[in-house]
């Protein structure tokens, strides 16, 4: 009981690590001029005054890229503070969610992009409102996916940035926010997806060298793999008793590591990631994120070819095999090293550890980098950390404009032009930055602090709907517009009542258990998301057979037995494009008229220096592309999309795949 008495300060004496020497911050400011250059020369490359420019790249993107870039915007500061975090508190088992999506990402490039390409889309909602016609699917798909970038991605990851920045700068969490954001926004702004996608191979490369290099330390501090096998069981902290026994109790599971912490595979019933919801659960969600979702589709539809996608992806998956080394490991070695801060039990001790009484793991990863890293490295690392942050923010950004700008915007002003469309898409970023600002106090809490989970808890309950239903419109033509949209209402509506449960009782820990009723929250997210799966999927298929079928001509390239199809396709969607194009030449009209007008008036006005400079900036200088004829139209239609490969690169990307999913295969057994 002695332990009571001694001094709640002295456990978070170490922690205030500071970035101070003249080495790290020449080494920060030296990246971040980096990234500016590269973002700089990627704005003169390409054209980012079209829509198909600034969202999609112009589509020139050769396989490297595009692999760096589906790597690095999976791969945000979210996964080096979740991961780490989630290893230094469970073990290994959350390692399963990267290898996982070795398989999936497979998918990605093999079975949906070709139709994604065939269906000539340039997001996710206008395959669905092509597949099915209607407008209601892709309204629905559009907001929900831009509620679940506010909440899962674009918070958590500045959450995570910076929880790091705090470490090791010191500063107050939303100083380190702003800061982040400001320089973000900044080149997702002005440069779109070329500027990203460039400068996120840049930050692929520093990202994986900053990570080996900690690993190496890492091992290094706490005496090899053998040595943190036999230490992280006995990972224990100092202070463990309750200082308030009347409110609560610390039983000795709350604080001593998992019998089962080095397995992939746990008990189906008691394990906290139960190997069942690890096989199947993880894969739906993953299907997903990896098959179904904007920022990730978004890249590989930038690509030159289906060879460039499959390659691309084949290269992202390789990369997916090290998290579990570079993050998952040193989160562990974290906790064997600070057990009394990454290990904190007593709330009132993890309150003046990192801020939160929930717990502390989520300080493990960084925790390493200002304790273990020499002057210089620990600069370095800082600047992996913002890479990582700054790529998934950047690309989510992205993509999240493309949704509202193409989806949303277009259906309020079915007249606005490229220039509108660019400006709208800029004017939203800035606005799902200040949302997500306010969301982050709810992730500080969740989960027992393990934001990991935090994540794919909420992503279980809102992403298997979308799942399925992207599932079957692809594979079964079968499938009619009511049947996936009374399928996504009711999957929507099995979702909200388990997070809103969840949110309303609060997730708890395991000093103070949430009081929700073990039949509600008893059943594992993961379980729970292989449910409400098959009960979409059933629901989709019910009302669809029981609903006329969508006749052939309009599915012509459109699913995946008929994506070879040269048939001439009828859109479902051609009503309502036709009125969108005339309304666009309506307004061209008028400008000119507006224009000439001027000129007659005023011939010797010119654009001040300044709007020059903000029309170079942002991708907006010389004149607007006229709007097609309703001839030029269908002239263009008549090219058929082209997914045909040449022979030799289809083989060799297929071979690639076979030994990829054969090393995923061996580390899955070797640790299962």
């Amino acid at each position: 009981m002695s332990a009571v008495n001694v001094p709640t300060t002295e456990p978070v004496a170490s922690h205030k690590v500071t970035i101070n020497n003249p080495a790290d911050i020449t080494v920060i400011i030296g990246y971040f001029l980096v990234v500016i250059g590269v973002g700089v020369w990627s704005m003169s490359r390409t054209n980012r005054g079209t829509v198909g420019g600034y969202f999609l790249a112009g589509r020139t993107m050769v396989w490297w890229p595009v692999g760096a870039s589906l790597f690095a915007s999976n791969i945000g500061s979210g996964h080096f503070v979740g991961l780490a975090g989630t290893g230094a508190a469970s073990g290994i088992a959350v390692g399963g969610f990267e290898w996982n999506a070795i398989f999936i990402v497979l998918l990605l490039g093999w079975i949906f992009v070709p139709v994604y390409l065939t269906a000539e889309v340039i997001t996710m909602p206008q395959y669905l409102k092509k597949r099915f016609g209607g407008s209601r699917i892709s309204l629905y798909l559009s907001i929900i996916s831009l509620f679940l970038y506010i909440f899962t991605k674009i918070s958590v990851d500045m959450f995570s940035g910076a929880v790091f920045i705090q470490q090791a700068l010191g500063w107050n969490i939303y100083v380190a926010v702003i800061a982040l954001l400001c320089i973000t926004a900044l080149y997702t702004v002005t440069g779109g997806l070329a500027a990203l996608m460039y400068t996120d191979t840049v930050q692929t490369f520093v990202i994986i060298a900053g990570a080996f290099v900690l690993m190496a330390f890492s091992f290094y501090e706490v005496g090899g793999y053998s040595a943190l096998l036999q230490k992280y069981s006995t990972a224990i902290p100092f202070l463990r008793e309750s200082q308030e026994p009347l409110r609560y109790n610390i039983s000795e599971q709350c604080f001593t590591p998992r019998p089962d912490a080095f397995n992939l595979f746990r008990d189906p019933v008691s394990g906290d990631l139960p190997w069942p919801g690890v096989l199947l659960g993880i894969a739906i969600n993953g299907g997903w994120y990896w098959c179904t979702d904007q920022v990730i589709v978004q890249r590989c539809l930038a690509a030159k070819n289906l060879s460039h996608v499959k390659a691309g992806c084949i290269m992202c998956g390789y990369l997916k095999l090290f998290p579990m080394f570079l993050m998952v490991f040193p989160g562990m070695i974290s906790r064997v090293l600070y057990p009394d801060e990454v290990g904190c039990v007593v709330p009132e001790v993890c309150k003046e550890v990192c801020g939160t009484e929930v717990g502390c793991s989520n300080i493990a990863y960084p925790k390493l980098v200002v304790s273990v890293m020499p002057n210089g490295l620990r600069g370095l690392m800082l600047a992996v950390m913002l890479a990582a942050l700054m790529s998934s923010l950047a690309s989510i950004f992205n993509s999240s404009s493309t949704l509202f700008t193409m989806d949303i915007w277009t259906r309020l002003r079915p007249q606005a032009r490229d220039r509108e469309l660019m400006i709208v898409g800029r004017v939203w970023i800035l606005c799902i930055v200040a949302i997500s600002i306010c969301w982050i106090p709810v992730v500080q809490a969740a989960q027992s602090g393990q934001l990991f989970d935090y994540i794919q808890s909420v992503t279980s309950y809102l992403a298997p709907p979308i799942a399925v239903v992207f599932l079957l419109a692809v594979f079964v033509k079968r499938v009619t517009e009511p049947g996936a949209f009374w399928g996504l209402m009711g999957g929507l509506a099995m979702g909200l009542a388990r997070m809103g449960a969840e949110f309303a009782y609060g997730t708890g820990s395991c000093v103070f258990p949430s009081p929700c009723p073990a039949v509600i929250c008893g059943v594992h997210y993961l379980y729970f998301s292989i449910v409400q799966f098959f009960c979409t999927g059933l629901l989709v298929l019910f009302v669809s057979y029981n609903t006329p079928p969508i006749a052939d001509k309009h599915l012509y390239r459109m699913v995946f037995s008929l994506r070879f199809s040269k048939e001439e396709r009828l859109d479902l969607d051609r009503v309502e494009e036709e009125a969108a194009r005339q309304a666009r030449r309506e307004a061209e009209q008028k400008t000119r008229a507006k224009a000439e007008e001027e000129m007659v008036e005023n011939p010797s006005q010119t654009q001040s220096g300044l709007c020059r400079l903000l029309g170079w900036v942002c991708g907006m200088g010389g004149d607007q592309a006229p709007e097609p004829t309703e001839e030029e139209v269908a002239e263009a239609s008549k090219q058929m999309p082209d997914i045909k490969e040449d022979p030799v690169w289809q083989h060799v990307v297929d071979a690639n795949a076979l030994v990829m999913m054969a090393v995923a295969i061996f580390f899955w057994g070797y640790y299962a």
